[in-house]
């Protein structure tokens, strides 16, 4: 059996071409990253360039379709992706369709461009099989946010020449490099391939602001089998990211995303104010009434409306109004308490007013935690693999936000896997959601390195 199995591994060593026999793995991993620096750079610029937000993320979807094809993986797009009916805030389809024309003319490839992507079912999986072994999923959001660039701002220091061309969207949270890491794990991931068992899902995400992308892919299967999962954030340097990697992150806040709408009935201001039930009276009181929720004894709690809207002039009742608010947990069961309260102050307000409220689930997420033991294996990876990068001296550092890679992770540590959230830390031009936000590039090529080595090092021969 020992020389049975000596010769299957001279076989396979064989297999590797001449100039990569006695090379050390995380040399030739290396070496592959930095070989992709120049067109990372590019692809990430490319996706600032022509930012797009949740469920219109079709050219970048296109673009990455498009590669993964020519990269030989196994490409899964539209409903294949996303569970049809399990998507949530989605734009009005006259958005949809307006964008699914206007980014033919900004260079997206049509025959890439899926039916299924012009309907606002973006996101796109690639796989690599690669024999028995197992599966491990990494996850790259792809979505901007609704933000104006201002491509005048003179205060950025790595940006220059390619500011969104998208009125109203913007890359300024870092998935743009989020985008073009994935793909560069793509193509190392590749040429790996005869050296590696196991199955690897690598999932480009749409819609992960405003929590709406993740629950549709969750909803489809896709994390039901996995074994390894991990995603990771581009995220300023300091605090508790000291270092170029925080292996693993936890505490993101549980949240729920809500559009109330109410409804009452129009009429004269002056004349027959009887007749009316005033929607905006009932949004007020809704207002009021949120900010009173108590908190919690047992976590922290958030509650914002962030937007109110009704009414055509001062002298008409208005019959319809608008509040668009969340609600936040540090555990997924203490925001179910806020969202039960939530809903229950939105029915108060409009019975006691006359009027009817229609509460409409926008997004959301869970709490999240890291896997401590795959956390650590992590660190000992890249001090082993990738000494030339540091691992941040907190290696399980805290969220504050919330995060819908929290539903991914959940549901593989459900069916018994491990899951983590790193960081990507790199300096960065202002903080994140801002219209100043920018980030270094050179954290493209150490994210590309970092996936490849925790792949390689779980699903090697």
């Amino acid at each position: 059996m020992i020389g049975y199995t000596i010769r299957q591994e001279w076989v396979q060593w064989l297999k590797y071409p001449r100039k990569e026999r006695g090379r050390k793995m995380n040399d030739r991993i290396i070496e592959y990253a930095r070989e992709l620096d120049g067109i990372s750079r590019e692809r990430r610029r490319d996706f600032h360039r022509f930012a797009e937000t949740g469920w219109l993320e079709m050219r970048t979807s296109a673009m990455i379709h498009k590669t993964l094809k020519e990269l030989g993986y196994e490409v899964l797009t539209g409903r294949e992706v996303c569970l049809e009916g399990a998507r949530l805030g989605l734009p009005k389809e006259e958005e949809m369709r307006a964008h699914g024309e206007l980014v033919l003319s900004q260079g997206a490839p049509a025959e890439y461009l899926t039916k299924d992507m012009k309907e606002g079912y973006t996101g796109v999986i690639g796989i690599l099989r690669c024999g028995e072994g197992p599966v491990v999923a990494l996850r790259f959001d792809i979505d901007a946010l609704g933000l104006v660039e201002d491509e005048k701002e003179s205060h950025r220091p790595f940006r220059e020449g390619f500011s969104s061309v998208n009125k109203g969207m913007m890359h300024a949270c870092g998935h743009d490099g989020h985008g073009a890491i994935g793909l560069g794990v793509a193509e190392v991931l590749m040429k790996l391939k005869s050296e590696m068992r196991g199955t690897i899902k690598l999932i480009f995400q749409p819609g992960e602001e405003g929590g709406r992308g993740a629950r549709a892919i969750v909803a489809h299967g896709h994390l039901d089998d996995v074994d390894y999962f991990a995603g990771t954030h581009i995220a300023p340097s300091g605090g508790p990211d000291d270092g170029d990697v925080t292996p693993g992150t936890w505490g993101s806040l549980a949240n729920y995303k809500y559009d109330a709408h109410f409804y009452g009935e129009a009429a004269h201001a002056g004349g027959f104010p009887e007749k009316g039930k005033s929607a905006i009276a009932a949004a007020a009181h809704a207002v009021l009434g949120l900010t009173a929720i108590p908190r919690h004894s047992e976590g922290i709690t958030r509650v914002n409306v962030g937007v109110i809207q009704g009414g055509t002039g001062r002298n008409v009742i208005p019959n319809h109004a608008v509040i668009q608010f969340e609600v936040r947990g540090e555990t997924t069961e203490i925001n179910q308490y806020m969202a039960d309260e939530a809903v229950r102050i939105c029915q108060g307000a409009a019975q006691i007013t006359g009027c009817r409220c229609e509460l409409i689930l926008q997004g959301g997420g869970e709490s999240q935690h890291s896997d401590v033991d795959f956390l650590e294996q992590i660190a000992g990876i890249v001090e082993r693999e990738l000494p030339h990068l540091k691992v941040s001296s907190c290696k399980n550092a805290k969220n504050w936000g919330s995060e819908d890679i929290s539903l991914m992770m959940n549901r593989v540590q459900a069916h018994g896997g491990k899951a983590v959230y790193m960081r990507s830390v790199t300096p960065t031009a202002s903080a994140q959601h801002t219209t100043a936000f920018d980030f270094d590039e050179d954290v493209l090529v150490e994210g590309i390195e970092v996936f490849a080595a925790i792949v390689w090092e779980l699903c090697r021969r």
